[in-house]
């Protein structure tokens, strides 16, 4: 056996003491159902459901109807357990602690057939010490029991009156109860995603042993003293001193690339103590601070902090410590009641452009580095710089947010309480302050975390009254929700980082809520905060239905993942639209329907003779219509930054939900289960630009914003195009004169009735011809060629079946598709089946007869690959 063994402490002086010893048991242990018929091994970290795949005992879980199938996994009690010698000798060692990282999510904990404690929170971490029971050869176990089985147990105890809801909508086909356990609350289903309540231990399981004393945590946060224009660190390190007298020393903490080193004194008294360190940044260095993506750099600086304490003992703990500010702005707007709702970082206003987070995979196991940085550089590459991390699924590990540092991504980081009321009972209470607490130390020294947020839309649900609560009871759970996300949430992070702001929900009317009691009568105001909007019914290629907000949180449509995806999880009889298998897959009420609805309004649906072309084209449309559709809406929200209309605007964030998949299903997601780019992905890429020009209409008058989100002011010009549908040469072109675009707002460049548009440029009609129009300096591109539809497309006149080729050649890692087609082609997709990789466009109206497109392959292909498994389809092939 393989000994994860690790010396945490150094040698002091001429005598040697080490501060600790740390153990894992991490590796195979093993696991049994209730009854003790079953019993296999399996990996920690790891659930379960991983360790009955991974000895063959059953399929893979996201299979065709597997989630049902395999319902009877969450609903058994199973046991971990494992036997091992520890390489050390126990009768050297002070003080033994059980830490357990991660548990999923109910057990009772027996070291040595020692019951040593319990579990009941998935998102806090637990230490348990076992110094009296702890020998030289041990026994541990985990006895689970199922976490639905538990949360109904909860529910019915909870006699006093109900907590809503009790069960999720039947089309999840789900599991009920789920806001009685801190568990990730998607795994009892959500309209995107399967059942899985998962049973396990989900993160590192160790020993630690120790003398004298014992470093339990160690954070930071950078602090801005506006007043004296320097930084500051706040430091604290929380010890368990173990000596019966106190424990005297230094500590040294250093940051040699800002010249900056500071020694302390400290006496550390017998218990449990905290030590609070200030760390003064001289003025007189330059300190260069971090930016988000497409704003500046993401600069860190290396800290190390050695305690050296008494009885030769040194700690030493090292870091990367990021220096930015963060403000959320909410103040009174010229011409516009209530109030802006916007966020300066470094003292400069930045729009948020993103997406929301989900969990990667409803196993987390299977959550690997690689996957994460995946992930992660498609949301720069699509030019996003901002994440919301959602409610109701996990906080997310280390190297998540170690990456949104590196990479520059804002997060906007809920507390995980989702669409649900919960119960304020004592015993809960104490399981949420503890999980609050954890996560609190454990990530405010990111500086991409830029906002804790309270809750996912329950605010919303109590005051909207989805559950139908009775006026008279409505009382009763105002005082619950407060209870919980101020009285509790709000005190803790108040004492616990001062360093960002806090909201109670999204949506919330922010600076309102607190003013009308902490809940407001209308938490989805225009005027206040943010907004989740969706719409299935209305047209959305009308602007004029999205809410001119101040900060568009929430918002979105769904479409179908590609084929390739689908079919590793299906099988032929699964392949059409209406097959038991797609009504399985589909869990948002009438979510088929409404996509087939929203792209029938502009697009004809697939009417092939061939069934699974039908299914394959019908996958096509529906991307299609979800990123024509979250195009409109996102570049009505960055065009609405620096305007007010009827009383409302200034709209400075656009976050469409959602960004990642859970599984192989409909979604509102741009990227696919494991990465695969949606349509809208591609879309994305070029709506989130940093210079880009938005073409709308307005009582017939086609309009032209400019949007920058660059820090300077560039002189460039516009270049607006008509192309026939017919031909590959404009019918018209016109360039502006030259203006200059200030950065950091949206202004209007250009203006024409659509009569005299079409008059201009010859025969057009609407039903005949496209606009595209795009920005330049000095002949340079500087923005994405974007386009306007004059009239839908199922009514385009002179459209006509274009035949495109590709011709694939290689340069390095990089492959290259030079593309020809015999006519106007909108909406190209390309696609090379499972093969992974991305474009660097995709989704695009082709209306010149030629266009590169470059392929990033993420793991190693070969050109005969890609031109066996490539595949073209326009809009043009399904008409």
């Amino acid at each position: 056996m393989r000994l994860h063994l690790i010396l945490l402490l150094a040698l002091c002086g001429t005598g040697t003491t080490a501060a600790a010893l740390s153990y894992s048991l991490r590796g195979n242990w093993s696991i049994c159902n209730g009854n003790g018929s079953l019993e296999l091994p399996g990996a920690v970290p790891g659930c379960v459901h991983s360790a009955l795949f991974q000895q063959g005992l059953i399929q893979d879980s996201y299979y065709r109807f597997n989630d049902l199938n395999y319902r009877w996994i969450s609903l058994d009690n199973w046991t971990y357990s494992k036997e091992f010698k520890l390489p050390f000798e126990i009768s050297k060692w002070q003080k033994v602690n059980l830490i357990l990282e991660g548990v999923d999510t109910i057990s009772k904990i027996l070291f040595n057939e020692v019951t040593i404690g319990e579990t009941d929170n998935m998102f806090n971490r637990y230490s348990f010490d076992i110094t009296n029971v702890v020998r030289d050869v041990n026994s541990i176990e985990l006895r689970f029991q199922s976490a639905v089985l538990y949360a109904a147990q909860q529910s019915k105890a909870h006699t006093r009156y109900p907590v809503p809801p009790d069960c999720p909508p039947l089309v999840q086909k789900g599991e009920c109860h789920v806001n009685f356990v801190r568990k990730e609350q998607c795994s009892f289903s959500w309209d995107w995603g399967p059942s899985f309540p998962t049973q396990g231990i989900w993160k590192d399981v160790r020993i630690e042993a120790y003398n004298i004393c014992h470093l339990n945590y160690f954070t930071f946060s950078p602090i801005y003293d506006k007043s004296a224009q320097e930084w500051n660190l706040e430091i604290e390190a929380a010890f368990d001193v173990v000596s019966s007298k106190p424990v005297g020393g230094q500590v040294i903490v250093a940051i040699p690339k800002l010249q900056t080193q500071q020694m302390y004194n400290i006496e550390l008294q017998p218990g449990k103590r905290i030590v609070e360190l200030f760390l003064n940044i001289s003025k007189n260095i330059t300190v260069e601070t971090w930016w988000p993506h497409g704003h500046g750099n993401q600069t860190g600086y290396n800290m190390t902090v050695l305690f050296e304490l008494d009885g030769g003992l040194n700690i030493e703990k090292s870091a990367k410590v990021y220096f930015r500010t963060v403000e959320l702005i909410e103040e009174p707007i010229k011409g516009s009641p209530g109030l802006s709702f916007y966020f300066k970082i470094n003292g400069f206003p930045i729009f948020l452009k993103g997406s929301n987070w989900i969990p990667a995979d409803s196993f987390q196991d299977r959550v690997t580095s690689e996957l994460l940085r995946l992930l992660l550089q498609s949301v720069v590459d699509a030019n996003m710089n901002t994440l919301r991390v959602w409610g109701g699924g996990i906080y997310e590990q280390d190297e998540f947010y170690e990456l949104c540092d590196e990479l520059g991504i804002m997060v906007w980081q809920d507390f995980m309480f989702a669409c649900a009321l919960y119960p304020t009972d004592q015993g809960f209470l104490d399981s949420v302050r503890a999980e609050v607490a954890y996560q609190i130390k454990r990530l405010k020294s990111h500086p991409s975390i830029i906002i804790w947020s309270g809750n996912n839309e329950n605010e919303e649900a109590l005051m909207m009254n989805w559950y139908h609560i009775s006026y008279t009871d409505r009382p009763v759970y105002i005082k619950d929700y407060v209870t919980l996300y101020v009285k509790n949430i709000r005190e803790l992070v108040l004492a616990g980082d001062k360093s960002r702001p806090f909201i109670t929900s999204s949506p919330t009317n922010g600076a309102e809520t607190v003013a009308e009691g902490w809940v407001s009568q209308n938490p989805n105001s225009n005027y206040f905060g943010d907004v989740h909007f969706y719409d299935y019914i209305s047209d959305c290629w009308n602007w004029k239905v999205f809410p001119k907000a101040r900060f568009a949180s929430e918002y979105g449509y769904q479409s179908w993942p590609s084929f390739s995806t689908l079919e590793k999880v299906s099988s032929t009889e699964d392949w059409s639209f209406s097959s038991k298998f797609s009504l399985h897959r589909q869990h948002h009420e009438g979510g088929n329907k409404q996509m087939l609805y929203q792209a029938g309004l502009h697009f004809k649906l697939p009417k092939s003779t061939d069934p699974l072309r039908t299914f394959k084209d019908t996958i096509y449309l529906t991307q299609v219509m979800q990123a024509q559709c979250v195009k409109t809406e996102t570049e009505f929200y960055r065009r609405s930054r620096s305007e007010i209309v009827d009383q409302q605007g200034h709209t400075m964030g656009a976050l469409y939900w959602q960004l990642n998949d859970i599984w192989q299903a409909p979604s509102w997601a741009s990227l696919e289960y494991g990465g695969k780019w949606k349509m809208l992905h591609y879309f994305a890429q070029n709506f989130f630009a940093p210079l880009l020009p938005v073409g709308f209409e307005n009582e017939n008058t086609f309009y032209i914003y400019g949007v920058s989100d660059l820090h300077s002011d560039y002189s460039m010009t516009l270049t607006v195009r008509v192309h026939t549908w017919n031909s590959l040469e404009p019918v018209c072109s016109c360039v502006t004169e030259h203006f200059v675009m200030k950065g950091g707002e949206a202004v209007r460049l250009y203006e024409e009735p659509v009569s005299e548009l079409l008059r201009r440029c010859g025969n057009c009609t609407r039903e005949s011809c496209v606009v595209s129009f795009y920005l330049s300096a000095d002949h340079e591109l500087l923005s994405p060629t974007n386009y306007h539809f004059l009239s839908s497309l199922k009514e385009a006149v002179g459209l006509c079946k274009a035949q495109i080729t590709a011709i694939i050649s290689q340069q390095g890692d990089i492959f290259v598709f030079d593309l020809e087609t015999s006519a106007v082609a909108p909406f190209v997709w390309l696609d090379v089946g499972s093969i992974p990789g991305r474009f660097s466009d995709n989704g695009f109206l082709m209306t010149e007869k030629t266009r590169t497109v470059l392929f990033y392959p993420w793991e190693p292909t070969s050109k005969s690959e890609l031109e066996q498994s490539f595949h073209v389809t326009s809009l043009t092939d399904i008409y």
